[in-house]
């Protein structure tokens, strides 16, 4: 049987199902994980806790602004069309080159990574930070058995998904419910324990003191006004890029019933949720260990939050330990690779959308623009899937994140900018849906995330990696004129 039909799309997601993708991708690893470093680099109960809920406030706010946009174009590739039809076909182009490059399979490649690393606790031979496991070394990049394995993952999760959307949306929700339920129950335990510790009130006494401790030797140096404004925007990028990946669910409007309603409702609800959950499983933490620790302690609550299981950064195992004892790094590996799993799923299977709706348009490869017998566009899956394959070699968590957010958030300000343009350009343009409290809730959200793209520019510590993202969105512009070339 031909891999190729000119078969349609099937409209075969509901809204319990855009909910599920919005949610499922948004949680990974990262709320697990970055909390330590935030808490380093602001040393405060209070501007840890403003930054989460900031986070959640610009999530949803972009939200509600994008359910505009998905109301009028219910279309595959979703972001791809919105900036399309706002800004022409440049700035959509240099978008979908960025999410090729970095955003999409960078986050892919990160969480398969984070996925690779927890799996390390039952399986040791995975471990990516053990020169032991080395297979082989290819100039500066070591293949681990732990590389191996996050490809397999990626590449397992890429053949499910060519089956067609029902497969996908079969493992999206069962991995995704089950990750809810789990951090539901986590906050629930934690915070239950924790406030018979006292531990939560020992971490408000003087919560608005900041201060930036250093990894590398523990040197804290106390910050206020600008210095801990831009601490603030630098801490955030853990908290961003953990609720991330929310807008996938506009890459596959085709596939979702009455999308003009239902992607809308879906976008308030899932990052809703998301925020809730998180804020609260951060409160979870500070009721069970101190903020403030040192590199040194001889135990979880001598670490703290800032260095919990140093050198690993993973406070919820450190909080569950004070729980559950010894079995806590077993219960919290095995939630963290339910939620990289979903969270691997749902990346994989709006992305590939993006890529087809390129490939209609003649700038992405051919074959791309073509969906197989099950109505998915398998050869964009398998495209993706070896992108991010490559990606996974680099091993290194932190600069894949440092590289997907700034992308990211530069994006999420464009198209947001493109429902002021297209008010104006098109007043009459049916709009099944308006954004909530237009225009101060869409320009909330575009001075707040360029206040944090121009810090994260700014700060030594995050200049490279960001500089480099910003690089790669560039390129974009050449390779655009380059692909139109040879296409006409």
């Amino acid at each position: 049987m031909s891999d190729t039909s000119s078969t349609q799309f099937k409209q075969s997601l509901g809204l319990l199902d855009a909910t599920m993708l919005v949610s499922g991708a948004m949680i990974g690893s990262g709320i697990f994980i970055v909390s330590a470093d935030m808490a380093r680099m602001l040393g405060s109960t209070g501007w840890l806790l403003v930054a989460w809920l900031l986070t959640g406030v610009v999530t949803v706010a972009a939200a509600l602004s994008y359910g505009e946009l998905a109301g009028m174009m219910p279309k595959a590739g979703g972001q791809y069309i919105y900036i399309q039809r706002s800004f022409g076909p440049l700035t959509s182009f240099v978008y979908g080159w960025t999410v090729f490059t970095v955003i999409q399979t960078g986050t892919i490649a990160a969480v398969a990574v984070a996925f690779t690393k927890y799996s390390a606790v039952f399986l040791p031979k995975l471990n990516l930070q053990d020169a032991n496991n080395v297979l082989v070394s290819l100039g500066p990049v070591n293949v681990y058995w732990g590389t191996l394995y996050a490809i397999a993952c990626i590449i397992l999760l890429t053949y499910v998904n060519t089956r067609g959307v029902n497969a996908g949306k079969l493992i999206q929700n069962i991995f995704t419910s089950t990750k809810l339920i789990a951090l539901f129950g986590l906050i629930l335990i934690g915070i239950g324990y924790g406030l018979q510790s006292g531990v939560l009130q020992q971490n408000l006494d003087n919560a608005w003191e900041a201060s930036r401790t250093s990894k590398e030797t523990g040197t804290v140096t106390m910050i206020s006004g600008m210095a801990l404004l831009t601490a603030l925007g630098v801490a955030m990028i853990g908290s961003l890029f953990s609720s991330d990946a929310w807008n996938n669910v506009t890459f596959i409007a085709s596939e979702i019933k009455d999308p003009k309603k239902n992607i809308p409702r879906s976008l308030f609800l899932g990052t809703l949720i998301v925020t809730v959950l998180y804020v609260l499983a951060n409160i979870a933490y500070l009721c069970i260990l101190p903020l403030k620790g040192t590199a040194s302690g001889t135990d979880v609550m001598a670490q703290g939050i800032q260095f919990a299981e140093y050198p690993t950064d993973r406070v919820a195992t450190a909080a569950m330990s004070v729980i559950f004892g010894g079995s806590s790094a077993g219960i919290m590996a095995v939630l963290i690779m339910i939620s990289t799993f979903g969270c691997i799923n749902g990346l994989i299977l709006a992305g590939a959308r993006l890529y087809y709706a390129m490939a209609q348009d003649g700038l992405f490869l051919k074959q791309a623009s073509m969906l197989n017998t099950k109505a998915v566009p398998a050869k964009a899956l398998w495209v993706q899937c070896v992108w991010a394959s490559l990606l996974c070699l680099s091993g290194s968590y932190n600069q894949l994140l440092n590289y997907c957010t700034f992308g990211s958030l530069l994006f999420y300000m464009v198209t947001i900018a493109g429902i002021f343009v297209l008010r104006r350009r098109e007043p009459n343009a049916d709009r099944p849906y308006k954004a909530v409290g237009y225009p101060f809730v869409p320009l909330f959200y575009i001075i707040v995330t360029l206040g944090i793209c121009l810090i994260l520019l700014s700060d030594a510590n995050t200049r490279f990696d960001t500089g480099m993202g910003l690089l790669i969105v560039a390129l974009g512009v050449p390779v655009y004129y380059f692909t139109k070339r040879k296409s006409a």
